[in-house]
């Protein structure tokens, strides 16, 4: 259903325009609450995923090229409104020129319990408190590319549906199943995140274990393992732990972890961005 609006100040526009990542979040009442993809190509990714759209964002100048997602809308959800707004509008939203055309609003799916993706699961990627949402998202596209079969994030870890890591993933956060692990056992840091503690391990480790996952923890520690070794290789399920930029992994996740490995280096360079060691883990320890 296609609706006309003048202006950013419209308030059918607050999710786009006025709501902030936390806000959108809802963590006080997370099954009202909404997520913003950006570019048509995560919107169909988002719909493919069975994910609600409450409205779509555009310029007029769209509304013939992406009539066939617009139309696939319209099937399965009648009703949802089509906001169309001017350029110039449309040009006070910090960052639209990168969208590609359009945005959605949608509602924030609910996310399944740890043991329901551990089930089947043989390679898993567990985030600590990665609080990048750039790396958030770009470990999301290396999951889906490199056949991670779930990915768990920690309560301090940036959420996988804020605006950045949704568009940097390209979507593919709707194609990796994943969900939260470990309690909630701090207050409230930045984005609305729980501050790094690292005290998810003490329940969520234990449910790696549990569930039969070896778990090799990424780090530059002393009795770290190159990432190449045939130990690792003969897990036949692993769960590999990134942990956030300059603090690594917490003291006593290493500690409980089974093994701590680590990417050989070159040229004095001590290590990688998290999100470039989390592709080249993710291909060394693809399961057959």
């Amino acid at each position: 259903m296609i609706e006309a609006a003048d202006s950013l100040d419209d308030e059918r526009l607050d999710a786009y325009a006025r709501l902030t990542d936390t806000q959108l979040r809802n963590r006080l009442e997370p099954e009202k609450g909404l997520f913003i993809a950006e570019s048509a190509k995560v919107i169909e990714r988002a719909l493919a995923a069975g994910c609600e759209p409450l409205s779509l964002l555009m310029e007029g100048k769209w509304l013939d090229p992406l009539a066939g997602l617009l139309k696939d809308v319209e099937r399965r959800w009648p009703g949802v409104p089509v906001f169309v707004l001017p350029h110039d509008e449309l040009e006070r939203l910090t960052g639209f020129e990168v969208t590609r055309g359009a945005l959605g609003a949608f509602r924030r799916p609910a996310l399944p319990p740890a043991e329901e993706l551990l089930r089947d699961a043989r390679l898993v990627a567990v985030l600590e408190d990665i609080t990048n949402p750039t790396n958030v998202g770009a470990i999301f596209r290396s999951a889906a590319a490199l056949g991670v079969d779930a990915v768990l994030v920690t309560p301090g870890c940036y959420d996988p549906l804020y605006r950045r890591a949704v568009r940097v993933s390209m979507g593919t956060v709707f194609q990796v199943p994943w969900c939260r692990i470990g309690d909630d056992v701090a207050g409230k840091g930045a984005h609305g995140n729980v501050e790094r503690a690292g005290g998810w391990a003490k329940t969520g480790l234990p449910l790696l274990h549990d569930r039969g996952f070896s778990v090799a923890a990424m780090a530059l520690a002393d009795r770290s393992v190159p990432l190449d070794d045939p130990t690792l290789a003969e897990c036949d399920r692993l769960a590999v732990v990134l942990g956030t930029e300059g603090e690594g992994l917490a003291d006593s996740t290493i500690a409980q972890a089974d093994f701590t490995v680590r990417i050989p280096m070159a040229n004095g360079v001590d290590s990688l961005n998290v999100a470039a060691a989390s592709a080249v883990a993710f291909w060394q320890l693809r399961r057959p």
